[in-house]
């Protein structure tokens, strides 16, 4: 099986600029409150969001006077970053890098890491990240976790949908699937940052077709670079099972926000 290194595509999420901001999950204030008060961040720490795509962590985080690199592989997500920054009223440090190449800077009281470790190579990535992280600091890997239940359906139902068109090919989610699989807690719990605890909050939202459908081409498994020829067909297959699920358009997200928070011993 490739590594993410192997099959590392640093423009995976260029399509997918326009969409993730606007669609995706943000980062509910109280998990960032949480995150600040069990690392001990104070206004003016130093801190890294690495993989930071159009700013969802560097933007609260940067509102909660914290000093914010933000590092991504994309220009099109470094553009969105700085022209959100610019419209929350907040400064933030942008940086193209990658866990593969990182920019020099540091140090760090805090890296996080939103949705991104899973396409990184996790032991070395972290081996880094020993280097450029205080002696009393932490790394955070940030995501979203859905419940099986009944709200949720047409989320399973748009997983099913992408598999149909290619997503099981995703190297992470062959990954998963393999019999030698190891958890992100598990390559913690293997590091230096082996000292592991996970915060949450649960958020709901409501949606329309239109952000459903926004939210699939937000994801690089179902993006308009991966659909390619097959997106608009994609498009119209969503679309109706979406209005023979909810012919009122109405649906319904409930999700668990957390945080894995790592330090050292």
């Amino acid at each position: 099986m490739p590594t993410p290194a192997e099959t590392y595509d640093p423009r995976r999420f260029q399509t997918t600029v326009p969409f993730y901001s606007r669609y995706r999950l943000g980062y509910p204030p109280l998990l960032i409150r949480r995150v600040i008060e069990r690392v001990g961040l104070k206004p003016g720490d130093p801190m890294m969001d690495l993989g930071c795509g159009p700013g969802l962590l560097t933007i609260p985080f940067a509102q909660e006077g914290m000093k914010v690199t933000g590092v991504d592989p994309e220009p099109g997500m470094l553009d969105a970053a700085a022209e959100a920054a610019r419209e929350a009223g907040v400064t933030a440090t942008l940086k193209q890098g990658s866990s593969f190449d990182l920019p020099s800077g540091g140090p760090f009281k805090l890296v996080t890491m939103g949705r991104s470790f899973h396409w990184m190579d996790r032991e070395p990535t972290l081996a880094a990240l020993d280097r450029v992280v205080t002696r009393d600091g932490a790394v955070a890997l940030m995501h979203d976790l859905r419940n099986h239940t009944i709200e949720n359906r047409w989320r399973e139902k748009l997983n099913d949908l992408a598999d149909r068109y290619g997503r099981t090919e995703s190297c992470h989610v062959r990954a998963r699937q393999s019999a030698d699989h190891r958890s992100h807690e598990s390559v913690l719990m293997s590091s230096v940052f082996n000292r592991v605890e996970r915060v949450s909050v649960f958020v709901r939202r409501e949606l329309s077709a239109d952000d459903v459908v926004g939210l699939a081409f937000s994801m690089s498994t179902s993006s308009p670079q991966k659909l390619g020829d097959k997106q608009d067909q994609f498009e119209s297959e969503l679309r109706a099972m979406l209005a023979e699920q909810s012919p009122d358009d109405r649906f319904v997200e409930l999700a668990e926000m957390t945080a894995v928070i790592a330090r050292r011993p």
